[in-house]
């Protein structure tokens, strides 16, 4: 039997990096990766080639939605081939999990599978923002077998105390810790309890109209300083700003959240440069901010469209 374990987190929740944490714990076991990512290319698959595992990237959309869910059950049909100990699933950040127990429970589609559970990361410092603005946050800790409260050395203790309320009103039947770096424990796996799944066929879900994916092409003209001047005048009324970009003759990764600008230099090759992804709520005038921004750099924005 090959064991899955989907991981889910909002935008910026920390789940690569937990990612890199949790396949520790399987050392010695044939392991299986599949990263979902919102935008058209996949920048978390690039940031875990590193890790020597198999890897599938399905893009453009949540594997969970209607557009995408053939083509997760194709990828994962063909990963139940070569008969892996272990499978975990990354799930898009703005995927809304709940046809996941559904899905699983197709034992036609997917024999030797045994769905072990859900993930959930939630940020300390943004929870409340994201709770109350992106419907899906609620339904990723819906379906959740454990949570947990990341990047606790950024929050105050009045901002975990809020939180931890929060998730056991929503939920207080799961154990919920607290890490930070993505860390994850052992025993804390243990103590997730085996999820019941339902043989129902799943119901097919649609984008959820909540949420805007927009693609910003840059040109490499631009220098780490404009850039960073830019990019901060559209920063706060989005929920996440990703992508590898070319600048002054080398390569950066570009990884925005909330209102903190980050920009760290990226030595490995990548395919898709100066393509950046910004994600954004319907509360949010990110559309109007970005173009308002785009004015003071008009011969350095190679374009600009919302994600279909």
């Amino acid at each position: 039997m090959s064991k899955l374990y989907l991981v889910t987190g909002f935008l910026g929740a920390g789940k690569t990096t937990f990612l890199k944490n949790f396949i520790r714990l399987f050392e010695g076991q044939r392991m299986h990766i599949i990263v979902n990512e919102y935008g058209k290319e996949g920048i978390d698959g690039q940031l875990l080639k590193e890790l020597g595992t198999v890897l599938d990237e399905i893009n453009n959309g949540s594997i969970f939605c209607s557009c995408r869910l053939d083509k997760f059950e194709e990828v994962l049909q063909k990963a139940l081939i070569t008969k892996p100990d272990v499978i975990i699933i990354e799930a898009s950040g703005l995927s809304n999990p709940t046809n996941v127990r559904k899905i699983m429970a197709q034992e036609e589609k997917f024999p030797g599978l045994e769905y072990m559970g859900s993930i959930c990361l939630l940020d300390a410092r943004r929870f409340h923002k994201v709770y109350k603005t992106a419907t899906v946050v609620k339904k990723q800790i819906s379906i959740s077998d454990i949570i947990l409260i990341n990047k606790t050395d950024l929050a105050t203790e009045e901002e975990l105390k809020s939180v931890r309320e929060t998730v056991h009103d929503h939920r207080p039947d799961i154990p919920v810790f607290e890490t930070s770096f993505g860390e994850i424990r052992d025993q804390w796996l243990e103590e997730m309890k085996k999820p019941m799944l339902s043989a129902e066929k799943p119901e097919m879900q649609t984008r959820d109209i909540t949420l805007r994916s927009y693609i910003l092409k840059i040109k490499d003209t631009f220098t780490v300083y404009e850039l960073e001047k830019f990019v901060e005048m559209f920063l706060e009324d989005t929920y996440r700003v990703k992508g590898f970009v070319r600048l002054e003759g080398r390569n950066w990764l570009l990884d925005c959240v909330g209102n903190l600008f980050k920009l760290t230099p990226y030595e490995n090759e990548v395919s898709a440069l100066n393509e950046i992804v910004v994600l954004a709520g319907n509360g949010l005038p990110a559309a109007k901010s970005i173009k308002e921004a785009t004015k003071w750099y008009p011969d350095k924005i190679a374009g600009f469209e919302m994600a279909k």
